[in-house]
């Protein structure tokens, strides 16, 4: 599969799918998790990438 990502990540944990959105999100999907970018800077930094996790962030944001 290529991947020819241009966006910034946003994500903070280094790892080989850093800046390539399709892997990342095919890679967490599998392991029934959300990638980084999809959280707040503070719900990020907790490498939690767990739905519930995404949910609290969202809550805690105001959505």
């Amino acid at each position: 599969m290529a991947c020819n990502s241009t966006v910034d990540c946003t994500c903070t944990y280094p790892c080989s799918r850093r800046g390539k959105c399709c892997k990342c999100v095919a890679y967490h999907r599998r392991s029934g998790e959300v990638p980084g970018c999809f959280f707040s800077k503070e719900g990020e930094r907790s490498y939690d990438r767990s739905i519930e996790n995404l949910y609290n962030d969202y809550r805690k944001r105001g959505y």
